[in-house]
């Protein structure tokens, strides 16, 4: 019997010259499909329309202030996202059932709640409760609407990647004397958190797109502002693909410096290992194998 197991035939000259006929056909389609789009928008992207991304007032009135504020509500919703993330993670996964079917519920609650309907419901909580005031509402809207949504999809980040671990790390760790929580913190979680990192870096992504939706609560951020910008320029289809670019640049740059950030933390893993960590990893390897060793008294 053949020792790698083959699910398809591979593809023979006929049928490599078919697999590469209908390639060119797809891309001949889409470029098609691109020309037929450009042609239909030529009179949007005229000089006149496209004048305003020159213009030093339209940059100093309303893309940097839009981008700078896409910047802050993204960054605070990052900050607060990841640590409420790992606090349910951690709390889903605690020993105490009390704390795990709480932390369980509170998850599966905000990641049911749509994320515009959260912020419509924050930002008037800021409004009639709080009483922030209508400049600082829409932010506290926002940044509410991100965190709680996101925070509930990195605790089952959390909890995925700790149950993907082996079992025989935590039960090394309680035969040394851990306790679960040291179990959790010191040997499972930095594990679970190098693994789940590309998935999230995908999710910051998500903020960073979804601060987008506080338009709909008047935050006046990158969207708002070209929105702005495209009415009283008349120039709606250029603002809306220059936003496209801006975003897509800014997710390019924090996934770039996301991927930088995993290598490093993968090479820090594959070579030394700080000392407090070689400790709680040799304590768990000694525990390990003293569980495994079969002891004299245990024979009788």
């Amino acid at each position: 019997m053949s020792v790698n197991s083959v699910l398809f035939d591979h593809p023979g000259p006929s049928a490599r010259r078919r697999n590469t006929v209908i390639t060119v056909l797809g891309w001949l389609a889409v470029l098609a499909l691109l020309g037929a789009l450009g042609w239909g928008l030529r009179n949007e992207f005229t000089a006149l329309k496209l004048r305003p991304f020159a213009d030093g007032e339209s940059w100093r009135f309303y893309i940097v202030p839009g981008l700078l504020n896409t910047l802050k509500a993204a960054g605070i919703a990052v900050l607060t996202s990841v640590v409420l993330g790992l606090a349910l993670g951690c709390g889903r996964l605690s020993p105490v059932r009390l704390v795990s079917r709480v932390c369980g519920v509170l998850v599966e609650v905000f990641r049911a709640i749509p994320v515009l309907l959260m912020m419509i419901f924050w930002y008037y909580i800021a409004i009639y409760v709080l009483v922030l005031g209508r400049e600082v509402a829409p932010l506290f809207g926002v940044v509410m609407g991100l965190t709680l949504y996101n925070a509930s999809v990195i605790a089952e980040l959390v909890r995925s990647g700790v149950h993907s671990l082996p079992r025989g790390q935590r039960e090394a760790g309680l035969a040394i004397g851990m306790s679960e929580g040291q179990v959790l913190t010191s040997v499972q979680l930095p594990q679970a958190i190098t693994a789940m990192l590309p998935s999230l870096v995908s999710q910051l992504v998500v903020i960073l797109k979804d601060t987008a939706l506080g338009t709909a609560i008047l935050y006046t951020d990158l969207l708002k502002q070209l929105n702005d910008l495209a009415t009283y320029r008349g120039n709606v289809v250029a603002a809306m693909v220059f936003a496209a670019v801006v975003y897509i640049a800014l997710n390019f740059a924090l996934t770039s410096l996301a991927q930088l950030v995993e290598r490093r933390l993968r090479r820090s893993s594959r070579g030394g290992a700080p000392m407090d960590a070689d400790r709680n990893l040799d304590a768990v390897n000694a525990g390990a194998m003293a569980s495994q060793v079969e002891t004299p008294g245990s024979r009788l």
